[in-house]
Order: structure tokens, then C-alpha cells, then sequence
């Protein structure tokens, strides 16, 4: 039986595939196919089987890493949306939390974007519960089947509901969602109670409401692969189908369609985490991820393993509450357009220029210069990418930089080169957002560099950044689509417990958790995971009284000890914020949300050990070429990386190449191989340097 992950992108939807039994290995791309996606899919599955000659009968799960929700959101595609919530707080969504972005310094210049959901389409219902889920006023049936009635003439699509207080009491929503169903059944209804049962009303709204707006979408894309899954196998079976969620788990897809804000940032998340499987293989526990792509960069980080989570999130412009990896994206792909601004200056990116027409190399009628003719006109990339299925046009890329050239007095390898070192420190700055911004050093962390573009700045990386190296893991074009093969099936719970310390009642807290881990364990139970298989994680969020944002600690099994778990918050407050207030009995502690993760685990596939180099004997490079690394080429040593085993050293200057990706090594850096074909960069070995282990 075979183990399939494909993660679809913009250009290329890659595709892994594992043996259970022997563990054998391949991978593979196909092109997209945007009109459809679910046509590029199928694709990629019928490769996966030509290539391990199996049948679709030999099928014994595949796990798929999306973009449709990112993408609808991201391309603002939000429409026939509307807003059911309580009677008076029909401006919400225009009030929301009154902050301006880069701070308060740039609002004479900052322009408030349009709501989600327009003014006419918003709806008041009457009814009214308190912060203990206490009905005030009592729901209102005549108001919520004229909303029904009203929004159905004007001929919304979907519906998100929001009522005060329903965190605490969802029966409210819970009518209001039986009244949508008799009046308007053709409509897609999300209720915050079910999406996020977590105060701060109007974050809970708009994660409502994107779960919402995505629902069709979602639901119609799930089901068209369903459909092509279906007859592949042409015997009436069902292939087990997982979708990434963006919290790092997976969930079947007919799970996921009920709750489709779970995987709006699920492509980034599946890269994060197979690189913390490898990295982990490798030996190292503190990683930041860099995974490079045609239009973008995603950076994560990994302690121990796991990719740090975070609840205040977004996509889009549209706020989000779910848990995903905390991933920063930053606008230098392959294909970021370099361009000169009014003043004269360059700039790279973030706009792309997709995969068509695409770079000007791509000969496909592409005008503006990128990111790939610029590392072609120095030679850092082959005169084709994919093993030469995608040929490039040097002279092409040299009269685009030329040209770009002329306005700034500079030649196109001086222009090539700015390009360059404008997109490493872009990269550079999202790495040192996701550490530096929260009080880590980023000198403590190995890099790691995957995807079709990740690898190409890495040893410039390691000079702005002082990280301790760098690690290429073997496909790096491929660890997105390898990292779905990685996951467990997850599901998180929570549910808001406003307190003061000394007011927590350790009773009602076990019953929470009791209620939030029977709602997990029924969801884990249709999953397939019997109650021995199933694992759960509890955690909190506490705060310092009168603070506004939460810190979350884990919560240990067994009898509730609510001392232990503050005294776990102080700490965790110093580790983030350099201080504490553990000995200052003024400053009390307030318990916020407390939260269930469930856990079914999955099989996790087997790294295979290359083969070694033998005594006395080094990797034989296959050419040279001239590579600009400064002002002036030198000549280039070319390996094929399936020629290198472990224990080979390459010194720079040099390039490795493969089938998906390119490896420049710079002058003065080393790359070794270490036991699982992993390269690893790093400056050569100097007096202050110890020389790279393999």
C-alpha cells in the first residue's frame, strides 16, 4: 500500500509518494491547472502510481495541502456574504478593533478597506445573553425569519451568525441557524458557537464569517476530487481523503467541509512541519524554515520539533482566530518583479509575474524582469529548470536586465546582483520577524531551505542572519507534499472562562475539559481512531489582570492544579516578555480560554539512510560554468546532487543542481552531506570555526 501528499500551487502541484512496507520513495511535479485545480490533482496521483507501478487499488491514503480558501481571500474574492448578529451591534464589522496599521502615526494616511460584509447586508436580531450565557431577552423569532426572508431576496450566497455572549450559551444561534434552514435551506450558514466559541465578539465574527464566505468553495473543490478519487478506483471504494488543516493536523475531507477556516493557511503549514520531521532526523531542535516559491516566501519556526502556533492570525486583510502555524509571508519568489520605483530606486516584488507569461527567460512573452533572470544572467541557475523540461533563454534575461539597467547607469550583472541582495534581505527580515520580534535570537537556529527557489540566497542568509548553517533536505522542491505524509489527524477545541485566580472553581474547570475532550474524542471516533489511540492536550490562556492578550500554557493531565498552571504562566510571561510578576501579590492572574487538542496519530514515514563515500575517494563534479558571486565570474564546479553521498565535502565556489532545485555555494562556504542526503552550509572552517559535521 502507498501513502500519497500533494500540495497544489500556483505553478506546479508537487506530489510525494511512500511505500508503507519498504518505505521507497518518489516525487514529482505536474503543472496546475488553475481553472480547476482538482484536474491538476488527479494528475499528480496518476504520476505518483506510474512512477511506484501501482494501481489505485494500492491506494491507501492521500493527504492534500490546499490554497483555494487562501487564495479567495487573498484575491479579496468575498461576495454574497451576509451578517446575521444581535440587535444594536449591527456596526461591528466597521467599528471593529480601531486599529490602524503600523501604528497610530499613519492614520492621516491610511485608508479604512471595505468590511467583509457591506452595511445592507448586515441584519439585527432581537434577543440577548450575558457574559454567563444567562438569557436577558428572549431570542427573537419574528426578527430572525425576516432577516431569513430579506436576505434571501437579496440573494446572499452564504451567511455568518454571530450573537452577543454565545461562547457561553450557543442556543440563540443555535435557533437562529434552525430558521435560516426552513426559510433559506440553499444557503451555506456558519454559527460562532460552532467556528470559535471564544470571547472578543468581533474577532469571532469575522472568523465566522470567513469560514462562511469559503464554505461553497471549499465544498464544491472537496467534492470535485472526491468525485475524480471515486472513479480512479472505478470499484465503488473510497480512498481515504485528508485535507491539511492550518493548525498543523489534518481532517478528513468531509470534516473539513463543515469546518473549511481550518485550512486557509494549510499549504505553508505542511512545508513547516515536514522540515521540522527532517530537521529532527538530522539532529537539530532549533530550525527557522524558509520555503521559497515563484511568487513568495513562507518562514516558520520549529523548537523541539514543533512549529510555533499562534490564534491571531489572518489572511487577506480578514482577521482569524483558529490556531495555524505562525507563518510570515514575504513577497520574494522566483517570480517577483524587479521594477524602479518614482524616485528612481530598485524594488523587487512583491507583485509576480506568475507562471504565465512569467519570467522574461521563460520565452513565453514575458516583459518584466524577475528574480530567476536575474540568478540565470549570473549563472547560479542551469539554462533549464526540471531536469531541463522548462528551458530558459540567457540572452533573453540579459536584454530585460539591460534594459533595467540603463536607467540606474548599471550593467545587467550590476543589476542582476542588486536584484539579488534586495530579495535576501526581504527574506532576512522575515526570518528575523518571526525571532527577533519575539525575543529569540536568530543565531541560536539552523536555517532550513526548501521549495523551488529556498535554497538560492541561503548562504547570503547565513552572512546577514549569523544563523549556525544551513540544511537543503534531499527534493527540497518537495518537502511541502512530503510534509502532508507527516501529520496527524488534529482537532482543537476551546471555550472562554473569564476568572480572576482566586475565583476559579477547579470543579467547573475539570468539567469544561471533560465536556471539550468528549467532543473531541466523538470527532477523533469518526475519524477512525479507537479511545486507545486517541491523545489529548489540554492548555490555557492567562494574562496579568488588565493586560488585553493572553499567553497559553499547557495544562497537565489528571486532577486539575490550578497553582501549577499559574506558576507555569509566570514563567512563560518571562520568556516572552523578559519579566513576570510571580512575586508581586498586587498583580493578580486571569484565567481566559481553555482549550482541548485532539490527537489521532498517523504512521509517520521512514527517512532513508544514503549511501557512503567510500575511503579515499570525493564526489566528481560533472562541469564547470562561470558564476557570478561578486564583481567578477569565477569558474563554478556543477554536481548533480544524485551523484553525492554522505560523508562528500564541496568547497565553493560550486552549484548543485537536481531536479527541482538549485544549490549555489558561495565562496568561502563548505557543503557537506550528512547520513540522510541532507546538504549542509556553512562557512568554511577558520580559526574561530570548527569544520561542518556530516
Amino acid at each position: 500500500m502507498i501513502r500519497i501528499g500533494i500540495d497544489t500551487g500556483g505553478t506546479f502541484t508537487d506530489v510525494v509518494a511512500i511505500e508503507e512496507d519498504g518505505g521507497r520513495a518518489v516525487a514529482g511535479k505536474v503543472p496546475s491547472t488553475p481553472d480547476d485545480p482538482s484536474r491538476g490533482f488527479i494528475a499528480a496521483v496518476r504520476k505518483a502510481l506510474t512512477l511506484l507501478d501501482a494501481a489505485p487499488q494500492d491506494i491507501a491514503v492521500v493527504s492534500h495541502g490546499t490554497t483555494v480558501a487562501t487564495n479567495q481571500l487573498l484575491q479579496g474574492k468575498v461576495e454574497s456574504l451576509a451578517f446575521v448578529t444581535t440587535a444594536g451591534f449591527e456596526h461591528m464589522l466597521e467599528i471593529a478593533r480601531q486599529s490602524v496599521p503600523d501604528g497610530y502615526g499613519n492614520s492621516y494616511f491610511w485608508v479604512k478597506p471595505p468590511r467583509i460584509v457591506p452595511a445592507d447586508l448586515v441584519r439585527g436580531v432581537g434577543g440577548r445573553l450575558d457574559a454567563d450565557g444567562r438569557e436577558v431577552r428572549a431570542f427573537s423569532t419574528a426578527d430572525a425569519k425576516e432577516a431569513a426572508r430579506f436576505l434571501k431576496a437579496a440573494g446572499v450566497r452564504s451567511i455568518g451568525v454571530s450573537f452577543l455572549h454565545s461562547y457561553a450559551n450557543a442556543e440563540h444561534e443555535q435557533a437562529m441557524r434552525e430558521v435560516l434552514e426552513a426559510e433559506f435551506p440553499e444557503a451555506a450558514v456558519s454559527i460562532s458557537s460552532d467556528v470559535l466559541p471564544e470571547y472578543r465578539e468581533y474577532e469571532r465574527s469575522m472568523t465566522t464569517l470567513v469560514d462562511a464566505a469559503v464554505k461553497p468553495t471549499v465544498a464544491g473543490y472537496v467534492g470535485r476530487i472526491r468525485e475524480r478519487l471515486d472513479a480512479l478506483t472505478g470499484d465503488g471504494g473510497r480512498v481515504p481523503f485528508y485535507v491539511m488543516k492550518s493548525n498543523g493536523g489534518v481532517l478528513s475531507a468531509e470534516e473539513v467541509v463543515r469546518q473549511p477556516v481550518t485550512t486557509v493557511l494549510s499549504g505553508p503549514a505542511a512545508g513547516a512541519l515536514g522540515a521540522a520531521l527532517i530537521c529532527a532526523h538530522a539532529g537539530f531542535e532549533r530550525i527557522l524554515t524558509l520555503d521559497g516559491g515563484g511568487t513568495s516566501t513562507d518562514v516558520a519556526v520549529v523548537l523541539h520539533g514543533e512549529p510555533a502556533v499562534t490564534t491571531e492570525g489572518g489572511v487577506g486583510g480578514y482577521p482569524s482566530k483558529i490556531p495555524m502555524i505562525d507563518v510570515v509571508t514575504v513577497g520574494a519568489g522566483g517570480g517577483s518583479v524587479a521594477w524602479l520605483a518614482p524616485e528612481g530606486t530598485l524594488k523587487v516584488g512583491p507583485r509576480s509575474a506568475g507562471a504565465d507569461p512569467g519570467p522574461v527567460c521563460y520565452g513565453r512573452g514575458g516583459t518584466e524582469v524577475t528574480v530567476t533572470d536575474a540568478h540565470l544572467v549570473l549563472g547560479r541557475i542551469p539554462d533549464g529548470l526540471l531536469g531541463g523540461e522548462v528551458p530558459l533563454d540567457r540572452d533573453a534575461a540579459r536584454a530585460g536586465l539591460a534594459g533595467l539597467g540603463g536607467a540606474l547607469g548599471l550593467g545587467p550583472e550590476a543589476v542582476a546582483a542588486g536584484i539579488l541582495e534586495i530579495s535576501a534581505w526581504s527574506q532576512a527580515n522575515a526570518l528575523r520577524q518571526v525571532t527577533v520580534k519575539r525575543g529569540l535570537d536568530v543565531r541560536d537556529f539552523q536555517l532550513t531551505a526548501f521549495g523551488g527557489s529556498g535554497a538560492l540566497l541561503a548562504c547570503r542568509l547565513v552572512d546577514i542572519l549569523g544563523v549556525r548553517g544551513v540544511l537543503v533536505p534531499p527534493d527540497p522542491g518537495n518537502v511541502s507534499a512530503f510534509g502532508l505524509l507527516t501529520v496527524d489527524v488534529r482537532n482543537d477545541y476551546v471555550q472562554t472562562y473569564v476568572r480572576r485566580h482566586d475565583r476559579v472553581d477547579a470543579e467547573r474547570v475539570s468539567e469544561i475539559f471533560g465536556d471539550l475532550e468528549r467532543a473531541a474524542s466523538e470527532a477523533l471516533h469518526t475519524e477512525g481512531f479507537s479511545a486507545a489511540e486517541q491523545v489529548f492536550k489540554r492548555s490555557a490562556d492567562l494574562r496579568y489582570f488588565g493586560q488585553a492578550y493572553e499567553v497559553r500554557v499547557p495544562v497537565p493531565d489528571g486532577e486539575f492544579a490550578a497553582d501549577s498552571v499559574v506558576d507555569a504562566f509566570h514563567t512563560a510571561h518571562e520568556v516572552m516578555y523578559g519579566y513576570s510578576f510571580r512575586d508581586d501579590a498586587r498583580q493578580g492572574v486571569e484565567w481566559v480560554n481553555l482549550r482541548i487538542t485532539g490527537i489521532g496519530p498517523i504512521r509517520r514515514p521512514r527517512i532513508a539512510a544514503v549511501a557512503v563515500r567510500e575511503a579515499g575517494q570525493r564526489a566528481e563534479p560533472a562541469g564547470t560554468r562561470p558564476v557570478w558571486f561578486d564583481e567578477t565570474p569565477v569558474e563554478a564546479a556543477i554536481y548533480h546532487r544524485s551523484t553525492l553521498m554522505h560523508g562528500d565535502r564541496i568547497h565553493g565556489p560550486a552549484i548543485v543542481e537536481e531536479y527541482g532545485s538549485t544549490v549555489p555555494v558561495h565562496p568561502g562556504f563548505v557543503c557537506a552531506v550528512d547520513r540522510w542526503g541532507n546538504l549542509l552550509l556553512t562557512p568554511a572552517a577558520g580559526p574561530d570555526r570548527e569544520d561542518p559535521p556530516c
